[in-house]
């Protein structure tokens, strides 16, 4: 099931706990002891600068699929997600999202970016597997780090091995487990990214979604329709689940979109944002046809969201970020951030997820 830590940082007791979630969500992940180390690290220092700079803030620590999928059954990574409503990291220019080299996920040593960065944060760049945050004048800062078992192969061409996917998830009231889930699977040349909204919440929601994840997991070259025909099945005798699955065909460039209950899902391409509609439902407890499936081209700009509706149907997309240039994670951390301001206090689990082939921009 999806276990959150949602750490509130304010001081040094928000550092030190900030570093028990790591050691937590590493062991769930599996890493080795080196590798649960550095996610340690990489959560205290991100902590540490919280205090210092944006004087507070939280971080999300989770298990999440690997930023490029590279087949069903991925072991899971550490993502260390921090966000502040601070003045903006005071080492990075305004407005600055340090991109990810294609071979490790951090921008390359020898690049100015790196250099822009403060001890603390760079320490995070070359101890993770892949680094990224956003700051602006005003508004705070998001970063993003991940530690897997092994670095990031490098990504070869725009196929496959080039898309990028990322979420952040945000449970109620800072509860242990989520009932949203996300998870992307690859398939060859087709990549799917799926986001599942338990009904309700707490444990028995968060078992209908992870239930989603598992069942997806097993059949990652279906198209949505008849991937939702299959999740039914998979969910029945539990509390059933919102889904929305969305299949990408690196080869043919065509995007495939379904979804059943009330799951979000927007496409930027061409400079504008178009909603995507899912079919009312839930998946496992109505036995009921599958909803049609929508095509659309897929753009070297597009970039794919898809969101619980812990957040409103009319959020509006971080200003100053510019898709699909910036990291999907650091794109969905900004969007919750902003959606509830400082106040922080989600209505419900609240998950959003992304995904995009473009490289990120180095220049």
């Amino acid at each position: 099931m999806t276990r959150v830590w949602d750490v509130p940082v304010e001081d040094a007791a928000g550092v030190r706990a900030a570093r028990s979630a790591a050691e937590e969500a590493a062991a769930l992940a599996g890493l080795d002891a080196p590798r649960g180390a550095d996610a340690v690290t990489v959560a205290s220092e991100l902590a540490a600068n919280l205090v210092e700079h944006a004087g507070g803030g939280r971080l999300l620590v989770e298990a999440v699929p690997p930023v490029r999928p590279a087949g069903a059954h991925d072991a899971p990574v550490v993502q260390i997600a921090a966000v502040d409503h601070g003045p903006g990291t005071a080492e990075t220019p305004a407005g600055r999202d340090f991109g990810t080299d294609g071979a490790t996920g951090t921008p390359r040593d020898g690049h100015p970016a790196v250099r822009t960065l403060g001890s603390g944060l760079r320490v995070c760049h070359r101890v993770a597997d892949s680094f990224a945050l956003h700051a602006a004048p005003g508004r705070g800062t998001a970063a993003v780090a991940r530690i897997g078992a092994a670095p990031v192969l490098p990504a070869q061409s725009a196929g496959p091995d080039a898309v990028r996917t990322g979420g952040i998830n945000v449970p109620l009231g800072g509860a242990a487990l989520s009932g949203d889930a996300w998870t992307a699977v690859r398939a060859g040349h087709l990549v799917t990214l799926m986001l599942a909204d338990g009904l309700g919440h707490g444990p028995e929601a968060a078992r209908a979604s992870t239930a989603a994840v598992e069942a997806l997991r097993e059949v990652p070259e279906l198209a949505p329709a008849a991937a939702l025909r299959h999740l039914g099945e998979a969910l029945r005798g539990t509390r059933g689940a919102a889904v929305a699955l969305a299949r990408l065909d690196t080869r043919t460039g065509r995007l495939l979109f379904a979804g059943l209950g009330n799951v979000g899902a927007r496409l930027y391409t061409g400079g504008s944002w178009r909603t995507l509609l899912s079919r009312p439902g839930i998946v496992g407890v109505h036995r009921r046809a599958a909803p049609p499936e929508t095509g659309l081209a897929w753009a070297p700009d597009a970039v794919l969201v898809l969101h619980s509706d812990g957040l409103p149907q009319r959020w509006t997309p971080p200003a100053g970020l510019r898709p699909p240039a910036v990291d999907p994670a650091v794109f969905c951390a900004v969007t919750v951030r902003d959606t509830f301001g400082s106040a922080a206090q989600v209505r419900d689990d609240t998950a959003v997820a992304a995904l995009t082939t473009t490289p990120p921009d180095l220049s």
